[in-house]
């Protein structure tokens, strides 16, 4: 079994956020796919086997399977694209999500992806213990997300993973309105076993909504202010949706030795 290391939300190899992919002929059990996920340690893996019509598409971090992963997403759709149909700009893939509809336009490529029903929650003190500084709003869908007053204090946030931990939401986003782009934002996991997303697409099916509403504007010009950093192009849809986009760049391709 072949698999890809791809770098998501990125033209720079060693940059951007980290996937494996590994393109299977049939699906293998579970647990193979949980302990590859361990020994890879990425923030996720790919599982693609191809169907009658498209390709079904499952994610795991070293944690757990997910129902929803943007740069993963997104990498396997580079390596469609580029190693398996090459002659197409659209692909579909099956996942815990739903249909997932992938167009290549250029350098980019497009996710439509689920927006999320968000209400805004009361600001606390374990919010403020967890990340070093006190939000000025709190908002919970699937992850929590907690916007700040600058983009100096997302860059310079050290927080405390076992905190955070203790917070509601799948995963804890932060998010201040930024200097060179619309937002700024950093995504952490401990839940997942993923202490820090470097570039996060699913957290920007929240955060971007936030923005849009905030900013009164469709398209939001998104940076994840990680060590690897990366930049997001989404886009609101006003039928719930949203298209979030990227580049990507390959770095590794490996043979999978061991029986599935």
């Amino acid at each position: 079994m072949k698999q890809y290391i791809v770098d998501a939300f990125t033209n720079k190899p060693f940059s951007g956020n980290p996937a494996a992919v590994c393109v299977m002929d049939k699906w293998s059990e579970e647990d193979f796919m949980m302990k590859l996920a361990m020994e890879n340690n990425l923030s996720e893996t790919a599982f693609i086997v191809k169907e009658e019509e498209g390709y079904h598409l499952r994610w795991f971090t070293p944690g757990s399977e997910v129902e929803l992963c943007g740069h993963a997403t997104l990498a396997s759709s580079f390596v469609i694209f580029n190693y398996f149909e090459q002659n197409k700009d659209v692909i579909e893939f099956n996942t815990l999500s739903g249909k997932l509809t992938i167009a290549r336009k250029g350098k980019l490529y497009e996710m439509d992806f689920p927006t999320y029903e968000q209400q805004e929650i009361p600001v606390t003190d374990d919010m403020e213990s967890a990340f070093g500084v006190r939000p000025v709003k709190a908002i919970l869908g699937p992850d929590l997300v907690c916007i700040f007053e600058s983009e100096e204090q997302i860059r310079n946030m050290q927080p405390n993973q076992s905190k955070l931990a203790e917070l509601p939401g799948r995963g804890q986003d932060v998010t201040a309105k930024g200097t060179d782009t619309d937002c700024v934002s950093r995504s952490f996991f401990p839940k997942l076993l993923v202490p820090e997303d470097p570039v996060c697409g699913s957290a920007h099916c929240q955060i971007a909504d936030y923005w849009s509403k905030e900013l009164g504007k469709s398209e939001i010009h998104a940076y994840q202010a990680s060590k690897r950093g990366g930049h997001l192009y989404c886009k609101l849809l006003e039928n719930g949706r949203i298209k979030i986009s990227g580049e990507a760049t390959l770095v590794a391709i490996s043979d999978i030795v061991v029986n599935f």
